[in-house]
């Protein structure tokens, strides 16, 4: 039998977990109506057809902790097992009504607050009184979080390494892992035809970068990579994909004028169709340059592709991605853009490296086992649940 799953969403969350998840439970998502909304969450949640019940909460982020903590105290006892998204203000919630009301809580990691939060102060975002202020607020959630929760799962072995210094209850998650059904290498004339499909260059070297405009994100350090690799004679393109690319584009002008002829965006794809692993089929490259990283799935989805990969090397990039990708230290433009050139001019031994990756990824980190897994997790919970 199905677990019943409260799924307690403090920010966005992504439809492929949403998907996952009801086919491993009978699953309640609580979200912030907002983001729900904003995000487009909502209408791909209709889309997909799956049996889910959504509670939104509507107001700000007070508004939220407040009307949350009522709806799952509320609520709580309805449900075999809570899932926490992340170890901060939505999971102390969770943490409460779950431990007053006997229902097991696991809380989830995919990124590392503190690393993220300082990389605020590393841009000038913040003040040095505001940064220390706000990690000490956040030190003192996950240690919080870390003591009550009956589990705490973790995003990859960086980040089981973080989580382990807030809870002795840890285990891993794969979020929604990779779909290697969608996410499979080209033949060079599919990648023709992809690439006149979406109308991309047919001759250019194409780097993309998936990722947001963030400011634990390092976009500046590809756009000025690609510059330099340009230079050196390369026909390199950037190709921005996702809902801030326009972001990027306004960036890329500021960090290298002139650069209209060479930047590109494109706003982002359903996740769960073929477009968005054409993207990613259709690359020379995919590039993730971060300042901090707590895995990296888009690497792995290129990965699982057989694209090369070129990664900053921090955080869950560095803990698993050496020698299925090109890592470059940290805010070093002219390392990446010989790592761009070196795949340009070795395509073969690239191509090795990066199906060396797909085998990885396929062993590891294919959505099929990574929901058997969770599956697993819950079901254990569950029974926790019912022998109390």
């Amino acid at each position: 039998m199905k677990p019943r799953l409260l799924y307690l969403v403090e920010g966005n969350t992504d439809i492929r977990f949403v998907v996952g998840l009801a086919e491993i439970s009978e699953l309640t998502m609580i979200v912030p109506e907002r983001a729900y909304r904003e995000s487009g969450l909502d209408g791909r949640v209709a889309d997909s057809g799956v049996k889910v019940d959504v509670v939104t909460i509507p107001g700000g982020r007070l508004g939220f902790q407040l009307r949350s903590l009522a709806a799952l105290w509320s609520s709580v006892r309805r449900f075999d097992v809570v899932l926490s998204q992340e170890m901060l203000r939505g999971s102390l919630n969770a943490n409460i009504a779950g431990r007053l009301r006997h229902v097991p809580v696991a809380v989830t990691m995919a990124l590392d607050p503190v690393e993220y939060f300082r990389c605020r102060r590393e841009r000038g975002q913040i003040g040095p009184a505001t940064a220390a202020a706000g990690e000490a607020l956040l030190r003192s959630l996950l240690t919080v979080n870390g003591r009550l929760a009956t589990r705490a799962l973790a995003l990859g072995p960086y980040l089981k390494e973080v989580v382990s210094r807030y809870s002795r209850r840890v285990g891993a998650m794969g979020y929604y892992g990779v779909d290697v059904s969608l996410f499979r290498p080209a033949t060079r004339a599919e990648r023709v035809a992809i690439r006149s499909r979406l109308d991309l260059p047919p001759d250019a070297f194409i780097v993309l970068f998936s990722s947001r405009v963030s400011h634990e994100k390092d976009p500046e350090t590809i756009i000025d990579a690609a510059a330099m690799a340009r230079k050196s004679g390369l026909n390199v393109v950037v190709l921005n994909l996702g809902g801030g690319f326009r972001q990027f584009l306004d960036l890329a002008a500021r960090v290298s004028p002139g650069s209209e002829g060479w930047v590109l965006g494109r706003p982002a794809v359903h996740p769960m169709t073929q477009d968005l692993a054409d993207y990613f089929r259709a690359a020379d490259v995919v590039a993730q340059a971060s300042l901090a990283e707590g895995l990296g799935l888009a690497p792995l989805e290129a990965l699982a592709c057989g694209t090369p990969v070129v990664a900053t090397n921090v955080g869950g990039m560095a803990a698993h991605l050496g020698g299925l990708a090109t890592l470059t230290p940290r805010r070093d433009a002219r390392a990446m853009a010989e790592a761009f050139v070196w795949v340009a001019r070795q395509p073969a031994e690239a191509c090795r490296q990066a199906m060396r990756g797909r085998e990885y990824v396929v062993r590891e980190w294919s959505s099929a086992r990574v929901f058997e897994e969770l599956s697993r997790e819950l079901q254990s919970l569950s029974r926790k649940q019912s022998s109390s």
